[in-house]
């Protein structure tokens, strides 16, 4: 099995579903176990994706599946935040200035696994 707890991109995708584990907890009941638990899911196959990219032979394929749950958890994201599901403003924007950067380091590695 590869190794991936040095990568960048898999320190700061753990971070945003730690991040996601913790916010969650501040939803109101409603929104707690029906969107909080699936940004939580989407945060966590969001990391499992990573490991498994790094892993495969074939990148690409993982680093586009990648992309996809990235879109998902931005999507879940935007909703939480109209719904007011977010406690803060702040938590929203930690949030999703992380997932943007997760997103960069996938493009990036997704050309270099085209170029090769």
């Amino acid at each position: 099995m590869a190794r991936y707890e040095h990568l960048p991109i898999y320190k700061q995708a753990m971070d945003v579903a730690v991040h996601f584990e913790k916010v969650v907890a501040g939803f109101s009941r409603y929104h707690k176990y029906t969107l909080g638990a699936e940004l939580r899911n989407k945060s966590r196959e969001v990391v499992a994706r990573i490991v498994k990219a790094n892993a495969a032979r074939d990148k690409r394929a993982e680093l586009l599946a990648l992309r996809d749950s990235l879109e998902e958890l931005l999507l879940l994201m935007r909703l939480a935040r109209e719904v007011h599901a977010f406690s803060s403003f702040s938590a929203f924007q930690f949030a999703a200035e992380q997932v943007v950067s997760v997103c960069r380091q996938n493009e990036g590695w997704l050309k270099s696994a085209k170029a090769v």
